[in-house]
């Protein structure tokens, strides 16, 4: 069991695939569900019957409530593209977290998978954060928001996206957070779908900060 929880954790797809037992491969995309759909759900059936051992007695109590259970599971994260180890990971973080004894429903598990506070690790909460901290001190930090010690590589992109935004569209406080949280919504979906954050880089600032702006939300 803790080799499957150590294949999701680090990634192995390779693993996985060969935990989860299934050699071939599936060539009809429109009449099948997705494969790796298929090993992630059952190596995730595995770690979920440690952290919910009552769902053995109960809806998971025969092989063949199982394999049904596990069809709805297959089925719900292709509709819902949990394909990669990122989303599951989210999704076991919040389930080792969770208070309830009970099995959680597809739906369930897969908002957990795409709740960006697991994916990243980071809240809207923590963005704004960062965003009145670099207003305050940016001038600390010569070279522009590329030398700034940010404490999570996504604020980088985050925070210079929105503090440009609420230069150019004179934005107010309330839809500078809400432009934050999309923007953080969005780098969570690419993420979760396997793409890294990339370096920062000296063109997203090649245009200074307006100035004659009203007062920034950062102070």
């Amino acid at each position: 069991m803790n080799n499957v929880f150590t294949a999701i954790q680090n990634r192995d797809g390779e693993a996985l695939s060969r935990m989860s037992g299934y050699e071939h491969q599936y060539t009809n995309n429109d009449n099948v569900v997705n494969m790796s759909a298929e090993r992630l759900v059952d190596a995730l059936f595995k770690q979920l019957k440690q952290l919910f051992p009552a769902a053995v007695v109960t809806n998971l109590k025969t092989p063949e409530q199982e394999v049904a259970a596990k069809q709805q599971w297959i089925a719900a994260f292709a509709e819902g593209g949990i394909r990669t180890r990122e989303q599951v990971s989210a999704g076991m973080r919040h389930a080792r977290a969770s208070e309830s004894p009970f099995w959680p429903s597809p739906g369930q598990f897969i908002k957990w998978c795409k709740d960006s506070k697991m994916v990243l690790g980071v809240t809207i909460d923590d963005v704004m954060a960062e965003f009145h901290r670099y207003s305050k001190e940016k001038s600390l930090y010569p070279g522009g928001p590329e030398r700034f010690p940010w404490r999570h590589p996504v604020m980088y992109w985050v925070v210079c996206d929105t503090r440009r935004a609420m230069y150019q569209r004179q934005l107010s406080e309330i839809e500078v957070e809400k432009h934050a949280r999309r923007l953080l919504d969005d780098w969570a979906k690419k993420v979760a779908s396997g793409q890294q954050i990339p370096d920062p880089v000296i063109s997203i600032q090649a245009k200074s900060e307006p100035m004659s702006t009203p007062p920034d939300t950062g102070r």
